[in-house]
């Protein structure tokens, strides 16, 4: 899959929308979903794709489901928040005096980046790029990238850490609100600004992840492409197991 092709799937949309309207209490624990025939309805979308979305709940501890009963949310102990690595990465890049910047203004959006702000490939957008290190070494290089729209009005173009974090600031200044994130994680080769920057032999293998943090409307509000040394980073996550 290229860049050019990657876009949250339709299954991860039902997937999101779900987690959101559970964590809101619209679906409260021990309550019945709607049936696969109404949410086929209402996403407009394929048996299949709903079935799909409705696995991946099930298998991250979301929902139970039983044959010819359907699908039930989980007591509400099993959903304990779980911190992810992307989650992680987002907050860090986020918070004010991590790392050291390297680049603040107005830039074009490569096409993946602007794919997922939902606009066209090259268009402008406000980015905040800064070099992440631990135990005095470079550990991740992470590009924030913002709409203008989003932007507009706020200290984000400025080349100095944010008191309070990029987050906090946003919604102090535009109420901004982050609600979900989609995430991809890819390995390739370190292209040669990365390998310098990260102190990595020429080439080496890295870790990318590209992450889209929505609010509760689905509107694109940041963009962040993190770019990991693969020989000092491993992701781990911890999930039910349901059979």
């Amino acid at each position: 899959m290229t860049d050019l092709e990657f876009s949250p799937p339709k299954y991860a949309q039902i997937v999101n929308a779900i987690q959101r309207r559970i964590g809101d209490g619209t679906y409260p624990p021990g309550s019945l979903l709607p049936s696969e025939t109404q949410l086929v309805r209402e996403f407009a979308v394929s048996r299949p794709t709903v079935v799909r979305a409705l696995e991946v709940l099930r298998s991250q501890g979301w929902i139970d489901r039983e044959h010819g009963r359907g699908s039930y949310v989980r007591n509400r102990a099993v959903l304990a928040d779980r911190t992810r690595p992307g989650k992680l990465i987002i907050d860090e890049a986020g918070s004010a005096g991590q790392g050291t910047i390297l680049d603040v203004g107005r830039a074009a959006a490569p096409s993946a980046v602007a794919l997922l702000l939902r606009t066209p490939p090259d268009t402008p957008a406000l980015l905040r790029r800064q070099l992440i290190e631990r135990d005095g070494e470079p550990s991740e290089l992470v590009s924030s990238w913002f709409p203008l729209d989003v932007a507009e009005g706020t200290d984000l173009a400025k080349a100095e850490p944010i008191p309070g974090g990029v987050h906090a600031h946003l919604h102090a200044v535009k109420r901004v609100r982050f609600d979900h994130v989609a995430e991809r994680i890819r390995a390739r080769l370190a292209t040669a600004e990365e390998s310098r920057l990260l102190n990595m032999a020429k080439r080496g293998a890295v870790l990318n992840l590209l992450l889209a943090v929505y609010d509760a409307d689905d509107r694109p509000l940041e963009v962040v492409d993190a770019v990991l040394p693969g020989d000092v980073h491993e992701l781990e996550d911890l999930y039910p197991f349901s059979s």
